[in-house]
């Protein structure tokens, strides 16, 4: 005789594997997007995710709805991914640097969500927003730890990534043209001075140690 489990069990074990199904099917098709675009063909996301095109459509029924997950999917990861590269790397300056680099792979998917959702504004928008409330208060985080803690920083985190998605615009696929070095570039840029107008203020409060002294 067998003994039945608990009651429930095994609707809870479908809803775990759902999602992690769904899971499986949204890194494959951010992947996907990075290298191919929004409007790839759901093809080459089956292939990745080793499935059949009628479970993707089983999750997302319409490309809007496929496109607007791996955006929240991807925002999600790059906030969790903050945190965990301050506490993996002994530099504050690196984890900052490979953060903007899986930053970069992510404004791919956000320069063509607009077109992706059509006319829902409101949707675009909403995401925006989102976007914003979560990876702004990341990306503040890893300057302040990147910096001293007495820099007085000019720069935050918003101008930064704004900055960044202003160097990935219209790079298309121009080979010459490369945003993630000129985001590293100015990832380095932004360190370097503010590191420097700190010390500057430190000389300033102490006193001038390129001045020469009267030692009479």
């Amino acid at each position: 005789m067998t003994t039945p489990g608990p009651a429930g069990s095994t609707p809870r074990v479908k809803r775990v594997d759902a999602r992690r199904n769904e899971q499986i099917l949204l890194d494959a098709a951010a992947a996907v997007f990075v290298t191919e675009g929004v409007d790839a063909p759901v093809r080459l996301i089956a292939e990745r995710a080793r499935v059949g095109m009628g479970t993707i459509y089983r999750h997302f029924p319409t490309r809007p709805a496929l496109v607007a997950a791996v955006y929240r999917h991807q925002v999600e990861a790059l906030a969790e991914a903050g945190p965990a590269l301050l506490r993996g790397s002994g530099d504050p300056g690196d984890a900052l640097q490979r953060w903007v680099a899986d930053f970069v792979d992510f404004l791919v998917t956000k320069h063509g969500l607009a077109g992706a959702l059509g006319s829902d504004t409101e949707g675009v928008n909403t995401l925006h927003q989102y976007f914003v409330d979560r990876l702004v208060p990341v990306c503040d985080a890893l300057l302040d730890a990147a910096l001293e803690p007495e820099a007085s920083r000019r720069v935050s985190g918003y101008m930064l990534m704004r900055g960044i998605g202003n160097l990935c615009i219209g790079g298309g696929n121009d080979p010459r043209y490369d945003p993630a070095r000129l985001a590293a570039l100015l990832v380095t840029g932004v360190l370097t001075a503010e590191q420097r107008d700190g010390d500057s203020g430190a000389v300033a409060a102490g006193g001038d140690l390129s001045a020469p002294r009267d030692n009479r």
